[in-house]
């Protein structure tokens, strides 16, 4: 049977027009921006007075996380980033599927950026002793450590620590907020956090604090010990070491800031002091001789190098991670609607480390 050529014309059209609606709409949930590994984001706020800081939500994820990054974007987007359209940036060891990119520009009406990390950033460098570094794979999964075999693990504690906030997508921002996949936050928030940080001269903000496990930083502190020997001009005056040593300094009692949420200023880990700290403790080969974590690593640098009144404890944020989560009282939660409970929250049932 054959087909007029209006009928074919008629189809061609049918196609032509869904798929021109189909783009149109991706644009404006976009927010009409630009989403790419490299450039400059577009965005188009027609009538907004809103201020935004120069700042940007972080996420680092693989292909496989989407439904967990969908979750989280989703949530932070009702609970904050609707009002304010900060940007996103998505890190990524591989490439981005199209998929990924095309549900993700579908959360928000800020700007995206998608990210390569450089080989060299992420896999574990060729001077690391492979033999000594499999040992230890295999100790710490014979003693059941999470991770403890993990050597994808270890590259995004490393990279985490050292290299993050020099990609190339993040050199325009100066703030960010570290998102995971997976993660809830419980509280609507009427200000914006990266305002707050900055009006106050505040550095680091975290909302949970945890005790490390032992096993993965056997001789982390002696290393710290060393460097503040060798480099006493980067310790500051009014410090935080109370916070990671109960005594005095000798030993590291383990505190560290949970560091899958943070807000922090990123000119802090592009600094001498941090710099010289990462790299004298990436010659050590401690984050693939042992499990070093970027949570220690951070907290303690925070800690040492920074006054403590820079460090802010984000007490409304309700916020949760895996089992763990921080639920603000009422008074705590300075009048912002909340969903979680109180007596839920991980300050109920687990001992504290308090900066």
């Amino acid at each position: 049977m054959s087909i007029s050529f209006e009928t074919r014309r008629y189809v061609v059209f049918s196609i032509l027009s869904l798929l021109g609606l189909l783009y149109a709409t991706i644009l404006l949930r976009g927010g009409l921006r630009q989403s790419s590994s490299s450039g400059t984001p577009i965005l188009a706020e027609l009538g907004s007075t809103i201020r935004r800081e120069n700042a940007t939500l972080v996420i680092l994820a693989r292909n496989s996380n989407l439904k967990g990054v969908i979750s989280s974007m989703r949530n932070l987007e009702s609970r904050f980033n609707h009002r304010y359209q900060y940007p996103w940036v998505f890190l990524n060891d591989e490439e981005f599927t199209n998929e990924f990119k095309g549900l993700v520009l579908l959360e928000t009406n800020a700007p995206v950026h998608f990210g390569l990390i450089p080989k060299e950033q992420w896999v574990q460098p060729a001077w690391i002793d492979e033999g000594k570094a499999e040992e230890s794979r295999h100790r710490l999964k014979e003693q059941n450590i999470i991770y403890g075999d993990s050597s994808s693990y270890r590259n995004m504690c490393r990279f985490n620590s050292g290299y993050f906030f020099h990609h190339p997508l993040l050199q325009q921002f100066k703030f960010y907020w570290r998102v995971e996949p997976d993660v809830k936050y419980f509280c609507d928030m009427s200000y914006d956090p990266f305002q707050y940080m900055i009006q106050s001269n505040q550095t680091y903000g975290f909302t949970i604090t945890l005790l490390e496990t032992p096993e993965t930083v056997t001789t982390l502190w002696d290393s710290v010990k060393e460097f503040m020997t060798k480099y006493p001009q980067y310790i500051a005056n009014d410090n935080a070491l109370e916070f990671i040593s109960s005594d005095g300094g000798k030993t590291y009692n383990m505190c560290h800031f949970w560091s899958n949420f943070e807000i922090a200023d990123m000119d802090f880990w592009r600094s001498d002091a941090y710099q010289t700290f990462f790299e004298f403790l990436d010659a050590k080969g401690g984050f693939y001789y042992e499990r070093w974590g970027d949570a220690p690593v951070h907290s303690i640098a925070a800690a040492l190098f920074l006054p403590k009144h820079r460090l802010h404890f984000f007490q409304d944020i309700g916020y949760q991670h895996a089992s763990y989560q921080h639920c603000p009282s009422s008074d705590e939660s300075l009048g912002n609607s909340c969903s979680c409970h109180r007596w839920n929250t991980i300050g109920k049932f687990l001992y504290l480390c308090n900066p």
